[in-house]
């Protein structure tokens, strides 16, 4: 599979593996709270649902 883009806090950032964004976005999800806990969970559904380009939106 290709890089995954992610766009956080105005800020892009490439991964070479869904996996390891995936893992990544989980670790700081379970991490975090509030706004913050948001906008990795944002990024972590658009990554579950196979997106390569993502950005803590809502949709």
């Amino acid at each position: 599979m290709g890089k995954i883009v992610k766009v956080c806090y105005g800020k892009e950032e490439t991964w070479e593996s869904k996996k390891a964004a995936e893992q990544f976005f989980l670790r700081a999800m379970m991490g975090s709270d509030g706004s913050e806990r948001e906008r990795y969970t944002n990024i972590y559904i658009k990554l579950q649902m196979g997106m390569t380009f993502c950005t803590d939106e809502e949709f």
